[in-house]
């Protein structure tokens, strides 16, 4: 069967093409993808190819297909898996397969990613229980489960001490705490900032920094103080672009310090003032992940021995984060809806990735049989020629300016095929 995909060749080597999958096994589950979340750790993987760690040596000569958070139907499922799915099945992917060398869809495969019309998932998938059953309102919102799930598994990752001078751990954010998140105005961090607010463990305090004021005023457009104090927390928006000192103007809002601090941009200072800025038994996740392999930063280790500090980091969310995140969204807990800014079909996705780090707003999210240059969710012409576009307006409109399982079923059912 033909598929077209989006596939990796070598640095910066992107190709959207059409070609035969192999023939599906007994034990592998042949899926259509409707959509796929574009991803900064996927412009990662084009920018170094062979030189990421979970991606192959051969891609010159078998390319890998690109894109891991996405969402479709289960079109034909092979023997061995007859019992536990069902054509027709809602899925999202749970990239962290299981696999030793660290491979996963949308790095490492000839036959499975998000950025394809058709895929075949191998019988690796299924067992390590990363192929999820998805029951949400719409496609896009699946695609945005393993985002969501990157954030819960840090929150869940955090840990305290009991109590004083205690060795045993409590898992998670410190419930009724202070919480951080630094450098935070972009998507992950505008859906730590929506966990923080409605997730099962609050913090009583929760400021939020980041050094461009039109980020930060989209921010706390979508994720208002108001709504923040009717769950019981006090929300800060601080730029911190012309702070000298930031440690000492953010402990104005939490004079002990922080228990929690996120780290959402790989920048060597802003590490250095996070672990400054960490209360007693203080936990810091670093979580942006950076590019350069050597990267480093100063870190105050009299504060580690005398007030018990200490630091994770996260990259990416395990499969119980995924449950937990399907949970979240299907149940409305939390707005995926507000960081899926832009669309786009198949045909733009490679120049759309190529340059996704100069680009505006939060999430882009591909329709893979669609052909659509990539348009902001708000910015539909009401004067367009085509009748489609000036619905699909007034649907977002109706739906408060953002993208919508409405707007997406419309889109689907009237937009032009690839």
């Amino acid at each position: 069967m033909k598929t077209k995909a989006v596939r990796l060749y070598g640095e910066m080597d992107l190709r959207l093409d059409e070609f035969e999958l192999p023939e599906m096994q007994d034990d592998e589950i042949m899926a259509e993808v409707v959509t796929d979340s574009l991803c900064m750790s996927s412009y990662k993987a084009i920018t170094q190819a062979q030189k990421h760690k979970k991606v192959p040596d051969d891609i010159s000569e078998n390319p890998i297909i690109l894109g891991h958070e996405f969402c479709g139907t289960i079109k034909k499922v092979g023997k061995k898996w007859k019992d536990q799915y069902q054509e027709g099945d809602k899925f999202v992917i749970q990239p962290n397969i299981g696999d030793i060398r660290g491979y996963a869809p949308g790095y490492s495969f000839h036959h499975m990613g998000g950025d394809a019309t058709t895929i075949i998932f191998s019988d690796q998938v299924m067992e390590n229980g990363s192929l999820l059953k998805y029951n949400g309102d719409s496609f896009f919102e699946g695609s945005l489960v393993e985002p969501l799930s990157c954030v819960v598994g840090a929150f869940n990752a955090q840990y305290h001490t009991k109590k004083m001078y205690s060795y045993e751990h409590v898992m998670g954010i410190k419930e009724g705490g202070a919480i951080a998140l630094l450098g935070a105005t972009g998507p992950m961090g505008f859906l730590a900032i929506d966990f923080a607010i409605h997730g099962p463990k609050k913090p009583k305090t929760l400021v939020v920094t980041g050094r461009t004021q039109k980020k930060i005023d989209m921010a706390a457009r979508l994720y208002t103080v108001e709504e923040a104090k009717k769950n019981g927390v006090k929300l800060v928006y601080v730029n911190t672009r012309d702070i000298a000192d930031v440690n000492k103007e953010l402990r104005k809002y939490s004079e002990k310090g922080f228990d929690d601090v996120f780290i959402f941009a790989p920048n060597e200072e802003m590490v250095t003032y996070g672990v400054k800025m960490l209360a007693f038994d203080g936990c810091l996740n670093f979580f942006s992940g950076p590019a350069d392999q050597e990267f480093s930063s100063r870190v105050n280790f009299y504060n580690i021995h005398y007030n018990s500090t200490h630091f994770v980091g996260t990259s990416g969310g395990n499969t119980e984060d995924m449950k937990q995140s399907i949970e979240l969204i299907e149940n409305k807990t939390v707005n995926v809806a507000k960081i899926a800014t832009h669309i786009l079909g198949l045909d733009h996705a490679v120049e759309t990735t190529k340059v996704l780090p100069e680009l505006e707003g939060s999430k882009k999210i591909v329709y893979t049989h669609k052909k659509f240059p990539l348009t902001e969710v708000d910015k539909f012409d009401e004067n367009s020629d085509d009748k489609y576009i000036r619905e699909l307006k007034s649907i977002v409109e109706r739906n408060g300016n953002l993208w919508s399982g409405e707007a997406e079923r419309y889109f689907i059912q009237n937009a032009p095929e690839i």
